[in-house]
């Protein structure tokens, strides 16, 4: 017994003479905000650890000094494997989709965005006004899910203009201390007069209708804007990002199957910086992964249970595919930065209680978002004139299943041309009270 109990003694010694510079490394990594790709860290932890083991072996022989540094090389071996990028560091962009040609915006910000164009059919009533399409994300491309849900009301008779936001999908990266909310709405506003085209309707998805709230909040902006349709917003503004609550019915979010697929985050290197950056515990600019080397390591597995969180229970086991993955684009470093402008910034609630732009408000059934998120907007926005409660689906409300699709360019397009909803306008402002009790 008492040899059992030295051998697992000496086990736990050794597994502590590794885990214990692992931990150093991982601390300077966050103290050191990942300088030099993690190499200030990963030195320093193997200059102290090396030191250590000097100093542990001082009164042996010189053979049994060797000893000490065994686990030192196995640390240094597994911590440096953060140290080296796997994938390219330059911006890989995806290529060009075979269905509709991608052109290239420069605005007057300053971002160059990827620029979609789906023209109204032939044959069909054309309506006059454009139509300007803000994806999810935030800067997320735009998916091919989302682009076969633009054909369909470019079929319908719309003029259909969608543009990827700075840094995502095939749009040009910003500076990292450039993504802003704020950007992102003069980004809209730069678009629209770029197009040039009068006054546009505008359909914005769940980043994207915060984009599109907060741009009716700012009347340069939505001078732009004929009719504006805001579907699943996140929270708007600090104040609202604070909220927490009821959400939607149950989705499918912890009884999907797993997404499949290769993981940035089974490697080391993108594990380690993901992981710090969503704690917090990295800067979204860190000096651990640049900007472009994360964008091209993220996958669609990387979102893991978020993306089954977008549909109803239900549909857990026919979750479609979203995107193809030469197609689809994340920068999570950029989309944290833009999240952290919004918890950050002030209430718009005076401003935008100013709002005269008629809107309509979309809310799924079985949402992942809070609650008061989207109460919030309906409460404030004293323009939203009717509020369409979709049944039967999840945020992603347009997802190819079923006649989701069909359904949701119903209510869009019976809104934009003025007509009766085909749902009731539930919930109203005076139901807000009623409407958050229900859901729990």
């Amino acid at each position: 017994m008492r040899t059992v109990g030295r051998i697992t003694g000496r086990l736990l010694a050794a597994l502590a003479a590794v885990v214990g510079p692992i931990a150093v490394f991982l601390a300077l990594i966050v103290a050191t905000d990942g300088a030099g790709s993690g190499v200030v860290a990963w030195g320093t932890t193997l200059a102290v650890a090396a030191a250590a083991a000097l100093w542990r072996g001082r009164r042996r022989t010189w053979r049994r000094r060797i000893v000490p540094f065994v686990p030192v090389v196995l640390a240094a071996a597994l911590t440096a494997t953060v140290c080296v990028p796997t994938v390219a560091t330059a911006r890989h962009y995806p290529p060009a989709l075979p269905f509709v040609a991608t052109q290239h915006w420069s605005l007057a910000t300053g971002s160059r965005v990827a620029v979609y164009h789906y023209p109204p059919a032939a044959g069909g009533g054309r309506h006059p006004v454009p139509l300007v399409y803000l994806n999810g994300g935030p800067v997320r491309g735009i998916s091919v899910l989302d682009h076969r849900f633009l054909q369909l009301l470019a079929r319908q008779g719309y003029d259909v203009y969608a543009y990827e936001q700075a840094g995502g999908g095939r749009s040009d990266l910003l500076p990292m201390d450039q993504y802003s909310i704020t950007r992102s709405v003069a980004d809209l506003g730069a678009f629209v007069e770029r197009l040039g085209k009068g006054r546009v309707d505008v359909v914005g998805f769940s980043s994207g209708a915060v984009v599109l709230t907060r741009a009716l909040a700012d009347p340069a902006v939505s001078a732009h804007f004929h009719r504006a349709v805001i579907a699943e917003p996140g929270p708007v503004d600090g104040p609202t990002a604070h909220l927490s609550g009821n959400k939607g019915r149950p989705s499918a979010h912890g009884i999907a199957p797993a997404m499949t697929g290769p993981r940035s985050t089974h490697r080391p290197r993108y594990a380690v910086a993901f992981g710090l950056m969503r704690l917090g515990l990295l800067r979204p600019d860190t000096g651990l992964v640049g900007q472009a080397e994360g964008d091209n390591a993220f996958t669609a597995a990387d979102l893991g249970s978020d993306t089954a969180s977008g549909y109803c229970a239900k549909d857990a086991h026919r979750i479609p595919v979203e995107d193809t993955p030469d197609n689809f684009s994340f920068s999570a470093a950029a989309s944290l930065r833009v999240q952290q402008t919004i918890k950050d910034s002030p209430s718009i609630a005076p401003r935008l209680k100013r709002s005269n732009t008629p809107a309509m408000l979309m809310l799924a059934e079985c949402t992942s978002q809070v609650r008061a998120w989207e109460t919030t907007v309906l409460a404030d926005d004293p323009a939203i004139q009717r509020t369409q409660y979709m049944p039967g689906v999840g945020h992603h409300m347009w997802n190819g299943l079923d006649d989701n699709d069909q359904r949701a360019a119903t209510v869009i397009s019976d809104f934009l041309q003025d007509r009766p909803a085909p749902l009731p306008n539930y919930p109203t402002r005076a139901d807000i009270p009623a409407f958050l009790r229900a859901h729990k």
